[in-house]
């Protein structure tokens, strides 16, 4: 008998993912043959020689179309727009995944809303609105305090809190001048924020980690800035937390594959802010480590090839990441202190994404980090105590860009 041929797996990302690195060396682990479908050149033919598949994630009819006739034993995705994609070619090649409209779904703000509405869900008082109306007009209905959010944009990029009307119309003119063309205006929900990483399969959700968010998120933006796993909330809380997760599942109609929720926790109990049709973005995925030597990567491989997953165990009592946020606009130029930082008890590992020359923007028009820390130990608090101090013995060179100045016409 011939050698059994690998199984393929169609990974679909952004060119600017950091998990694809992670997941081209899970497969190889694993000897999964990994072909990668991305907005790359669609001038030349395979011009990284990896052969990769050019699509584009605002052309999903002609994507899909592009990849008729071939042969896949699974699909993923890494990002909100490929996980549309990749749930198209799900549907065309016959293959488990989430539905279409689930993962549209999950990238509509406005939409999900009135999905969990629907489902009976703790949801607060919402509106949708286009950049094009009037804001006067918009802040007079808004309940404050409010939340204002682009409809399609992730990783708090937009989301402004405001308190009254003036503050409205102001937000309301940064997030036109981003470039969106509709937003959600919601009431304000107080209370503490988390994370809880999972996977579905066959429409059963089942949780791999809940993370706790220390730093409070009350605004007026909402920069993400330290994860931490497990959660150091109360059983009755955890229980609420993952409930309330899977009610979100079932309500946008996610059926198999990777899901990112973020919730937030009051006196009424959890509120659901949104769910993501993917796993974790960037580099922040490491931090999930399973028993015994599995990444949160490889799980998502055995779980698209329909494999058993359940009954996974962390490989760390507690472990953590900080997403080193941007202190100011400007050009990067350098950092000191990153031996230091690593000296730091507990600390795993320090990554710094910008590179020299890089522009920096911060939120709410921003979309990216300095980099990320990493810490493991045996108690959450020693993780959080750890990262703190990492972030501490940094010190980033950041010099200030040169207005632009537009010539008369």
């Amino acid at each position: 008998m011939g050698a059994v041929p690998p199984r393929r797996l169609l990974l679909f990302a952004a060119t600017t993912g950091y998990q694809i690195r992670s997941f081209a060396e899970s497969a190889r682990r694993l000897g999964i043959s990994l072909t990668l479908a991305s907005d790359r050149c669609h001038i030349l033919d395979d011009p990284w020689g990896d052969g990769a598949l050019p699509v584009k994630f605002d052309r999903i009819e002609e994507s899909v179309e592009s990849l008729r006739g071939l042969c896949f034993d699974a699909v993923a995705a890494v990002g909100d727009r490929p996980a549309v994609l990749a749930a198209a070619a799900a549907e065309l090649l016959n293959l488990a995944f989430h539905p279409v409209a689930a993962a549209e779904a999950c990238n509509d703000k406005y939409l999900a809303r009135q999905l969990f509405q629907k489902a009976g869900m703790r949801v607060p008082s919402f509106f949708r609105a286009a950049v094009g109306e009037d804001p006067r007009i918009m802040a007079s209905r808004a309940p404050y305090p409010c939340v204002l959010k682009p409809l399609g944009l992730s990783a708090s990029r937009g989301v402004i809190r405001a308190n009254n009307e003036t503050e409205f119309i102001q937000a309301f003119h940064r997030i036109r001048n981003i470039g969106e063309r509709d937003l959600q205006i919601e009431s304000y929900i107080e209370g503490r924020e988390f994370a809880v990483e999972g996977l579905v399969t066959r429409g059963c959700f089942h949780a791999l980690a809940i993370f706790d968010k220390p730093d409070p998120l009350e605004g007026p933006y909402f920069e993400e800035t330290i994860y931490i796993t497990p959660s150091r909330e109360t059983a009755a809380v955890a229980s609420e937390l993952l409930a309330t997760t899977a009610r979100a599942v079932a309500a946008l109609g996610l059926r198999h594959g990777p899901v990112h929720a973020e919730l937030r926790f009051n006196r009424y109990g959890a509120w659901i802010l949104e769910v993501a049709a993917r796993p974790i973005g960037g580099l922040c995925a490491r931090t999930l480590r399973f028993l015994p030597d599995r990444s949160l990567e490889e799980l998502i491989l055995h779980h698209a090839l329909g494999e058993e997953i359940s009954g996974v165990c962390p490989a760390s009592p507690a472990s953590g990441v900080m997403m080193i946020p941007i202190p100011k606009g400007g050009i990067y130029q350098s950092v000191a202190g990153i031996e230091e930082a690593r000296s730091a008890r507990f600390i795993d590992d320090i990554v710094i994404t910008a590179k020299p020359g890089q522009h920096l923007q911060p939120l709410p028009e921003g979309s990216s980090y300095l980099g990320f820390i990493f810490a493991r130990a045996t108690r959450p608090e020693n993780v959080e105590q750890a990262l703190r101090t990492a972030h501490a013995r940094l010190h980033f060179q950041i010099a200030a860009a040169l207005p632009a100045f537009r010539p008369e016409t």
